[in-house]
């Protein structure tokens, strides 16, 4: 078997989770169990929620974000196309809450990297976890230490860090030239979540 890559998906367009869900897509296709680690969201809202359901187990999607801002008996539960994402980190002052939340993202990750159980495993968003200070690039520079020879890992996200783009196989940038969030346009379902 090939040499698994390490593959950064970066930059301030829009398609960075996109890109990678495409790549999990095809390496079920080829064979892989897959395993997707989403960082920041918490919301069964997002479409690749469902498809994974229909594709497990070859491909099983945790979401490691910190918990809705509503309680769990209301209606406005996940209703996140009309509270404005309200429970998204503040990327300039994050709670002890999202801290935690990456935490334990970050240690699922690596104990889910070290099991050798996965061809691909997907940290989505996890440089926005690294960039607003909820986790330490030296632990993400770790996970890829610690990789098994065949596995893929893709880390999605903004503002990747310089060290993680030099340890990459493959780094992508998305550049956005156009959205319609320019427009005042919110979420668009199955475009957007």
């Amino acid at each position: 078997m090939q040499r698994g890559l390490v593959i950064v998906i970066t930059g301030h367009g829009k398609g960075k989770t996109t890109s990678a869900l495409g790549a999990a897509f095809r390496a079920v296709g080829q064979g892989l169990k897959v395993l997707i680690i989403q960082f920041l969201k918490s919301s069964p809202v997002y479409g690749e929620i469902t498809t994974a359901r229909r594709l497990a187990p070859d491909l099983e999607i945790i979401q490691a974000g910190r918990d809705c801002v509503f309680p769990a008996k209301s209606s406005q539960r996940f209703d996140c196309h009309n509270c404005d994402f309200a429970c998204h980190v503040d990327p300039k002052n994050p709670s002890a809450q999202d801290k935690d939340a990456a935490a334990s993202a970050l240690k699922l990750a690596h104990e889910k990297i070290a099991s050798d159980k996965y061809g691909m495993v997907i940290l989505d968003e996890i440089n926005y976890a690294v960039d607003y200070g909820l986790i330490s690039i030296d632990d993400v520079l770790n996970l890829i230490q610690i990789k098994p020879d065949k596995l893929h890992l893709i880390l999605t996200g903004r503002n990747a860090p310089p060290q993680l783009t030099a340890a990459a196989d493959l780094v992508s940038e998305i550049l956005e030239i156009k959205h319609p969030f320019q427009d005042g346009l919110k979420s668009v379902k199955g475009i957007d979540y």
